[in-house]
Order: C-alpha cells, then structure tokens, then sequence
C-alpha cells in the first residue's frame, strides 16, 4: 500500500504516519546494517526480545563479518529493505551500530520502504538511518537499544522500548539528573540521534535539517574539543538555524560532563529556546527508547520531554 505523503523541501517528507503498535507475538526481524557483532551477546539480546513476549525472525546473512562491516554494503542494505518489504514482519531492530549505515544509504529505496512503515530500532550509527527514514519515508521511528546492547540493559532500559513498542499511552521522559540549561517550552517534532553521525551526513544527498524541530543529541568516546568542532561545523552549515528547543542525553567518556554542557551552552548562546540536559539516552546504561518523527513539548522548566503516542493500535 502506497502512502500519500508530500514531498518537502530537500527531499523531506511531512510526518503523517506511527507505525503500528506491537501485540505480544508480533515478529521482530533483525538486520545489521553496520558493524559485525559478539554472537554471545546477540543471543541474549534476542533472548531478551523473546521474553519481552516477540517472536524473532533472525535472518542467515546478518551472521556475515567484513571487515568492520556485517557483511557487504550490497547484503546488508538488501536485507534491510527485505525486512520492510516482508509483511510478516512486524518490527526490525538493528543488533548492532559501530559503522556502515552511511555505506547503504543510496542503495535503499525509500518509497518502497515508505509504503511499508513499521517499527524500526536502533541508536549510535544506526542514527542515519533513522533520520533518513523518518524525513523520507514518512513515519517515526525509535532511537532505542541494539539487540546486543540489550544484552546487559537494565531493567529500564527493557521497560522503556517494551512502553515506547507497544504500550497505548504517550510517553513523558522526566530524567532524574536533569539538568536546565536554558529554561523555556517549545513544541515540534522530535529528530537528531548520535552527533557525529549526524555531521557525516552534511554535504551528503542526505543532509540533516533541523529547523522547526526539537533537536535530541548524544554521543560517546569524542573529547571535548571534538564535540565543539563538530556544534560548529553544524552551525556553519546552517543546519541549527530554526531549532526550537534542544535535549541532550549521555555523553559518554567525552570528559567532564561539565565542560560539555558548558560547550553547548555557548554554541547556542545566540539561540532563544529551552536547554534540558541530562536525558538517560544514549551510550550509557539506562538508554531509553525515545521516539523521533513525532510531536512533543519540551519543557526545560518542568524538566520533560513529552511525547505524543509513537504508536497506532
């Protein structure tokens, strides 16, 4: 079934569609669309998936290691695009980041995938992929857990994506360690992922744009100075311009925590909008499922991040 979405500027598309809720016994596909991956750890990332109450379809080629990449870049997009295409798949969750998203972007189709939207899952590198999607296909998506990081998640971690999935009610994110850096509210649809990901995607066919969003970024392992360099170079680009608010989960082994939030607090010293810091999304443990390509409020004053249901029934 085709969806009537209106194409944008650069190549967006306006959000029309959630992908549809997932009942116990619903088929979760995995693909692996970057870096090889532990087989211990995968098994009981699935298994993890399977006492959350899903079948999980595990297809042969993921098993496939090149180099840093699972597979070549041909397989592992023509997996991904099977597994959308495939209507006895409810789900697909990646089973690892790492590197090779940006490799399989010009060889997926996205009308085919827009005509078939369903629950996709992943963070980290995966971050491409969920940006692409949710701007040219036309339905949210979920920044949420790996099969293999699913593995040793905590418990909130697990409840967060089962809630995100498959629960009927909006989801609000009140983070215990948050931290306001510029009070306010502002409304919009929520996108951004890992940082660095995002920057690959600048002078691509595939650029990030940001305007008229809420804007959510994490990353892990990048020193302080990198994490600058990397705010200014979206800044020159234009990429922040029109941003309405900003939400920034983990920044894991980048330094001081301090002097990172201090380095976001200074690369959008010029932008009036609201500043929440302190999300448990990201590289660290909880990582909780946060919807991207749907509406919610970000009220720094209150703390929160609220969302409309990521969902349909």
């Amino acid at each position: 079934m085709r969806i009537p979405i209106r194409t944008g500027t650069r190549g967006q598309r306006k959000i029309l569609r959630k992908p549809r809720r997932l009942g116990r016994g619903a088929v979760v596909g995995i693909a692996a669309p970057a870096s090889p991956f532990d087989r211990e750890t995968f098994d009981r990332g699935v298994q993890v998936l399977r006492e959350m109450g899903f079948e999980v379809e595990i297809p042969e080629e993921i098993l496939a290691a090149d180099r840093y990449l699972a597979g070549p870049d041909g397989q592992r997009a023509a997996l991904l695009q099977r597994l959308f295409a495939d209507d006895r798949i409810d789900a697909v969750i990646c089973a690892r980041g790492g590197y090779g998203c940006l490799r399989i972007l010009p060889l997926l189709d996205f009308e085919r995938i827009a005509a078939h939207p369903k629950v996709f899952i992943g963070f980290s590198d995966v971050t491409a992929l969920l940006a692409v999607i949710t701007q040219r296909c036309g339905f949210a998506a979920f920044h949420g857990p790996v099969v293999t990081s699913l593995a040793d998640g905590l418990e909130s971690t697990r409840e967060s994506l089962l809630s995100a999935i498959a629960a009927d009610t909006a989801a609000v994110l009140r983070p215990a360690g948050a931290v306001t850096l510029r009070p306010g509210r502002a409304g919009g649809v929520v996108c951004g992922g890992n940082l660095t990901t995002l920057c690959h995607l600048i002078g691509t066919p595939f650029p990030p744009s940001f305007r008229n969003r809420l804007l959510f970024l994490e990353d892990r392992g990048e020193a302080p100075y990198r994490i600058d360099r990397m705010l200014t170079q979206l800044k020159l680009a234009g990429c922040l311009e029109g941003v309405r608010g900003l939400a920034l989960g983990s920044f894991t082994d980048c330094g001081s925590y301090e002097e990172v939030l201090g380095i976001f607090s200074e690369r959008f010293a010029d932008a009036d909008i609201p500043i929440l810091a302190g999300l448990p999304v990201g590289h660290a443990e909880p990582n909780l499922t946060l919807p991207v390509g749907i509406k919610a409020v970000l009220d720094a004053d209150g703390q929160t991040l609220s969302f409309d249901c990521a969902t349909e029934g």
